[in-house]
Formats: structure tokens, C-alpha cells, sequence
């Protein structure tokens, strides 16, 4: 494909997709041209997957347009992609467990029928696999397949539908080693078949081997565009943290004296949902009044980590030691008793009860547990007083700026950034030693995203130890006192911010360059 000529088979021409507070896709121009495998490459944020679920028709753009073939088309739906021949295979696969292989890749396909032979269909199917060179038994379960055997499942389903690009979403972010190298085999094989592949990523070592073409970007816009003869590790990390434009704007004084240590982690292991080795072997320390970060691509093991220290996740090796105590294996209303906060990366779903209103949600956590109104021990031992909770919540409401008409509405229905607030003020209002704040600012405006990030910097300041995991470089950068890299579930780096260029940091995020082990613990001790 390098230097031969680009047939397009799509052209996506300036497109945008705004979301509340945030500018995804911001005039991108792109194409995929015919019988090639290019790279979407960029951190998570960047726009990729928002521009290519356009593609697909989850999204309708707010401008541009898109041609297949050179002729100007509009995707509503995924149904009209399939049948302008685009397919996308997800990050999280979409397949019906209790289904046969067979069912799921012809289940919503134009020539299919509810009533069916499921000999000929797993006949069909077989001699479907062998025309396309994949193979997974027809007749077996999904639930009985491993990651790479339902990946290919995905593949399969969407050739089945004849498509002649195929996006793939962070196909290779639950494999193996030996799967990946499977995958990139099988991208091989469609592509001599010209069938034109989209690779989104932001594995660097993969890129390099897997693309002809490798397209960057940043910040909802295409910031590079490179053939990959002409790439190196260097200059596509410099194009995904825009090294040139960075500009680390420190919140507070990074260089005074915090207390012991808090929270102390060695050798920390955990599962992922589909059993993957998610954290691997990980150690932090978080001193009294000390902000940590955790820098990383999203799916680096941060979600994983903070799961596990809060106690909603398993650990499988390792130790976490909590104020001199162990708390490897203590249940969540322990840790809370003991004075861990946790502000979760989705707040909607984690964070809240939508259904419920605002002056339950503000005291969800407090009905466990004695508090500073004290008119509870246990739930159950005494009923609950409603007057006590409201005013307790308009309280909160008041303090931490809340904007609602008043506590009576459901959570729900507030603003991203409200709903923020009132994650972040029930659980400060706590008391909490450690807050593990797990993507506090993500989606919010401005003025939120300040508040949200002032609020952090007078906690430290009060003594209490701050954990901050967040995609935003910048923000974790400007924050923090020590910064973690982490890639993969591994451990990259440890440094102060200032101490290390941005160049080396876009390299530890992408896996791609890895501090010595004498090196860290030094870091830490710092």
C-alpha cells in the first residue's frame, strides 16, 4: 500500500460532533482507501472512536458529510453503514452469550429466519469460514469462547454482511500476546482480500507493525499523518501528547512537606472482567496530604486499581495496607468506616441513584454507619429521620454550590457537572483520610472542571491523601505531587512532575519506555 495510490473507499470531509461542555470531533477530514489497514492512533479523548461510530451510524455528525465510493451517503443507523458496506467490531463485543457461534453471526442479517435448520445453518457457516479463512466451531457457545475466539466471531459477523471496511475498536486490548499476533494474521489475510481495515489504537509497538498508514489524533482533531516507513516510536508519541504545546500549569507548591505514609500498596495483582491480568504486580504510596496521580490510556488498569483499593474488586495477590492496617481483604463498609472516599470514573452509573432524589443520594453512605448528626448506628435499628436527611442535604447543597431547584428532584436529572458536585461533597462531608478520585473532571465545563480541581488542592492541604486517576495529562501533571505511570496494568514510571520531559511520559503511557526498578523505589522515597 505505501506509495501506491489511494483508491477511497470512504471520505469522511469535516466532520464535527459537539457533546455538552465538549468538541469531539473538530473538522476532521479522513479516508480509508481500498485493500489497506490504516491506524487511527491517538490517547482516549482524542476523537477516534467518536468519528468512526459517525461512520457507523451511531452518531449523526452536527457537520459534514461522508462519501462511500464517491457518493455522498448519511448513516443513521448501523443498518444503513452495513449495507454501504461498513462493519465495526467494538471494544466491549457485543455477542449473545447463550447463542452458537453460527446464531450470533447470522442473528439480524437481511436473509435471516427465525425458524431455521441448525445443521445447515452451521453447515452454511462453515463453508462461509472457510471462504474468508477464519475459523471458530459454529456450533459452540459464545460463553464457551475465549477472548480471541469471540473476537474473531465479531470479524466474522461483520464479513458476513459483506462489508469492505472494517473498523475495529481496541481490538487488541484483551488478547494475549500470542492472540495478538493471531489477529494480525487474520488483518493480513482480509486485506489481501481488499477489504480496507480501521485500527484504532494507542499501542505504539502495534501501529508500527500492523499499518500502512497511521493517522493521529488530538483533541477531536487529526493532528499527523504518517506512512508507517516514515514513523517511529518518537514521533507518534510526540504527536499524541502534543508535546510542543504542552503546557503544565502547576495548581499549587509541589515541594512542601507532606506527612507518613497513608496508604501503602506492594505487589498488587488483579483481575479484569473477563479474567485478563488487569493490574499486574503494581506498588504506590500515598503520604498524609499528598496528591498521587495515575497517568495512562484509558484501560491501562486505573478502573481496576481503584476498584480494588475501595474494596469492590478482589484482590488476587498483593498487599494493601491502609493507615498501618491491612485492608487487603476488609469489605467496603469497613474501608468507609475506616475513611476511604471514593469518587468513581462514571458517575452516573457508579457514583449515584438516578431514580432517587437528591437528599437520599447525598446521604446514601451515611445510613451505614454512626455520623456526626448521630441519630443512627445501624440501618434498621432506628427509622430514618426524613427532616434530618433534608436538611442535612440542603446543607451540602448550599456548601458545595449544587445547582438544583431543590433536593427533591431526582439525581438524575441533574447536569454532569452537578452531579459531580454532589458525589464530591457527600463523600469529602465523610471526613475521609484517602479520596480516590477516579476521573473527577471528565466531561464537565470549565468552571466545574476549577472548582472540582480547587477542591482537591484545599483537601491535600487539610491533611488528607489524595489518589487522582484521570486520562488528562495536564491535569495530572498540574495536581500532583508524585505522578504513576501506568501501561497495560504495568507500573512505567514514577517521577515528580517537572523531573521528566513530556516526550519520556507519552512514551511510558504507550509502553514503549520503562523506568528500572531501582528507579522507582528512589521516586518513592522521595
Amino acid at each position: 500500500m505505501p506509495g501506491s495510490i489511494c483508491e477511497p473507499v470512504v471520505e469522511m470531509r469535516g466532520i464535527v460532533k459537539k457533546f455538552p461542555g465538549v468538541v469531539a470531533n473538530d473538522h476532521v477530514d479522513f479516508k480509508i482507501c481500498r485493500g489497506e489497514i490504516v491506524a487511527l492512533l491517538g490517547e482516549n479523548g482524542a476523537g477516534k472512536t467518536t468519528l468512526m461510530n459517525i461512520l457507523y451510524g451511531l452518531y449523526l455528525p452536527d457537520e459534514g458529510s461522508i462519501y462511500v465510493n464517491n457518493v455522498k451517503v448519511v448513516h443513521r443507523s448501523p443498518k444503513d453503514a452495513i449495507r454501504n458496506g461498513i462493519g465495526m467490531v467494538h471494544q466491549h463485543f457485543t455477542l449473545v452469550e447463550d447463542l452458537s457461534v453460527a446464531e450470533n453471526i447470522v442473528l439480524g442479517a437481511e436473509n435471516f429466519k427465525v425458524f431455521y435448520d441448525t445443521s445447515k445453518l452451521a453447515d452454511m457457516i462453515r463453508d462461509f469460514m472457510r471462504e474468508v479463512g477464519l475459523f471458530v466451531d459454529p456450533l459452540r457457545k459464545v460463553y464457551e469462547l475465549s477472548a480471541s475466539e469471540k473476537q474473531k466471531v465479531e470479524i466474522l459477523k461483520a464479513l458476513f454482511r459483506k462489508v469492505q471496511v472494517l473498523v475495529l475498536d481496541e481490538p487488541t486490548s484483551v488478547l494475549s500476546p500470542i492472540e495478538v499476533k493471531e489477529l494480525f494474521k487474520t488483518l493480513k489475510q482480509l486485506k489481501q482480500k481488499g477489504i480496507s481495515i480501521v485500527f484504532i489504537s494507542h499501542k505504539l509497538d502495534e501501529v508500527l507493525e500492523i499499518a500502512d498508514r497511521i493517522v493521529v489524533m488530538r483533541m477531536g482533531k487529526v493532528v499527523g499523518e504518517v506512512e508507517r516507513e516514515k514513523a517511529n516510536v518518537k514521533l507518534l508519541a510526540k504527536l499524541m501528547i502534543g508535546a510542543d504545546h504542552f503546557v503544565i500549569e502547576s495548581y499549587q507548591d509541589k515541594n512542601k512537606d507532606v506527612g507518613g505514609i497513608l496508604l501503602q500498596v506492594e505487589d498488587l495483582w488483579v483481575k479484569g472482567e473477563r479474567g485478563e491480568d488487569a493490574v499486574k504486580g503494581v506498588k504506590l504510596i500515598v503520604k498524609q496530604g499528598e496528591i498521587v496521580g495515575v497517568a495512562g490510556v484509558a484501560g491501562s488498569g486505573q478502573r481496576e486499581l481503584a476498584e480494588a483499593l475501595y474494596g469492590l474488586r478482589k484482590v488476587w495477590r498483593g498487599r494493601i495496607v491502609f493507615n498501618g492496617l491491612d485492608i487487603t481483604s476488609k469489605p467496603v463498609e469497613e474501608r468507609i468506616r475506616l475513611g476511604i472516599s471514593l469518587i468513581p470514573d462514571e458517575r452516573l452509573r457508579y457514583g449515584i441513584a438516578p431514580d432517587l432524589p437528591v437528599y437520599e443520594n447525598i446521604y446514601l453512605e451515611k445510613i451505614y454507619y454512626k455520623n456526626r448528626i448521630g441519630f443512627i448506628e445501624r440501618i434498621g435499628l432506628k427509622p430514618l429521620d426524613r427532616k434530618t436527611m433534608i436538611e442535612y442535604a440542603e446543607q451540602i447543597v448550599r456548601k458545595y454550590n449544587i445547582k438544583t431547584p431543590n433536593v427533591f428532584v431526582n439525581a438524575g436529572k441533574l447536569s454532569g457537572g452537578n452531579i459531580q458536585k454532589l458525589i464530591v461533597g457527600r463523600e469529602i462531608e465523610r471526613n475521609p483520610r484517602l479520596l480516590i478520585a477516579n476521573e473527577p473532571t471528565a466531561g464537565l465545563d470549565i468552571a466545574a472542571t476549577e472548582y472540582i480541581r480547587n477542591t482537591l488542592i484545599e483537601l491535600s492541604k487539610k491533611g488528607i491523601g489524595i489518589l487522582l486517576i484521570s486520562s488528562d495529562l495536564q491535569e495530572v501533571l498540574s495536581l500532583s505531587h508524585k505522578t504513576v505511570v501506568l501501561c497495560n496494568g504495568e507500573v512505567m514510571g514514577v517521577f515528580k512532575p517537572g523531573n521528566i520531559s513530556i516526550e519520556d511520559i507519552g512514551l511510558m503511557m504507550t509502553c514503549s519506555k520503562k523506568m528500572s526498578l531501582e528507579e522507582v523505589e528512589k521516586a518513592w522515597v522521595m
